[in-house]
């Protein structure tokens, strides 16, 4: 099916009365485009690191908008137009400009998946629940994974590091808190070479469903993998859910500001001797982070692996 794009030329002021006259009239799917910063609240939770270098903000927006081959585009129109006659009694509503363009309907939840093929992270095979183990693969731990909405298909390299240091610190009696746990991935990684038991803890509220999935998936027993929303960093139901000097790996692949706030609140849920492993750092962002944990004397940094322009840094609890 083909859509009508329209954008409308307006106003930053504008922006939001117009979004909610829109969906009023029944017009989904809206894209806003300006030159306003993100505030520190709107990219929390993002798997962003360097946000892009915005133009200055010139108060203009633009709204794009969709309609449907059942819907009479001159009818909505209409309704648009005297929805914009409504706010301009209230706030500058601009240009007013309305532009046509026509568009594919294109499943964008669920065009990615053509490019997510099974691969190997050393000798552990992560496919795709939808695609088939590989021949040559069959006796390869495998790790089956449907991300969903949620982060975490385990192909970026960032993903990969924190396996690989898995691999290398859990031990058949390891409790993980997985911190921004997305998919679950790290977390059935944990499980898979024989830790007890996964905590998980995101802002999404999309991870704990993409979790429960790819536990069934895994055939992995929900009791082995508890998983919440919330924010351990500032939410107390949260690091009381978690619990204090438990864990005997915590692991997270956030983003560097946000591990840097972790490492003041992660060691009163490590025991003495417990590893922080952490990931999703830009290798601009490593020398910050390392001076974060050299100011923090219950850290003592063991280990930084890197691959491409990511870096890993592993530390010890005093």
């Amino acid at each position: 099916m083909k859509w009508k794009k329209f954008t409308l030329i307006t106003t930053t002021a504008a922006e939001d009365l117009i979004s909610s006259m829109l969906d009023e009239i029944g017009i989904e799917g809206i894209e806003i485009e300006d030159h306003i910063p993100l505030t520190e609240k709107e990219t929390k939770g993002m798997f962003i690191d360097i946000l892009p270098e915005l133009l200055p903000d010139d108060g203009k927006a633009k709204i794009h908008f969709y309609i449907d081959g059942d819907q009479d585009p001159e009818e909505v129109l209409q309704k648009v137009r005297e929805g914009l006659d409504e706010l301009s009694a209230f706030v500058d509503v601009g240009e007013r400009r309305i532009c046509v363009s026509e568009t594919e309907d294109v499943d964008w939840i669920n065009n990615w998946k053509q490019y997510f093929k099974p691969f190997l992270v050393d000798d552990i095979l992560i496919k795709p629940t939808w695609e088939p183990v590989p021949e040559m693969y069959q006796d390869n731990m495998l790790i089956q994974i449907d991300p969903g909405t949620a982060f975490g298909t385990g192909m970026h390299e960032t993903t990969q590091l924190c396996i690989r240091q898995l691999k290398q610190y859990v031990t058949k009696e390891s409790l993980v808190l997985d911190v921004g746990t997305g998919s679950g991935i790290l977390g059935i990684a944990a499980l898979k070479l024989g830790a007890k038991e996964v905590w998980g803890t995101d802002l999404d509220e999309n991870a704990i469903t993409a979790v429960g999935e790819n536990l069934e998936s895994n055939s992995i027993p929900g009791e082995n993998f508890h998983v919440m929303q919330g924010n351990i960093i500032e939410e107390k139901e949260i690091k009381d859910w978690a619990g204090y000097e438990k864990y005997d790996i915590v692991v997270a692949n956030i983003l560097a500001p946000v591990i840097i706030l972790l490492q003041n609140e992660i060691p009163a849920h490590l025991k003495p001797g417990g590893v922080f492993i952490t990931s999703g750092i830009i290798n601009l962002k490593e020398e910050e982070v390392k001076a974060a944990f050299a100011a923090n004397n219950q850290f003592e940094v063991v280990e930084v692996l890197y691959q491409g322009e990511w870096v890993s840094i592993t530390a010890r609890k005093r």
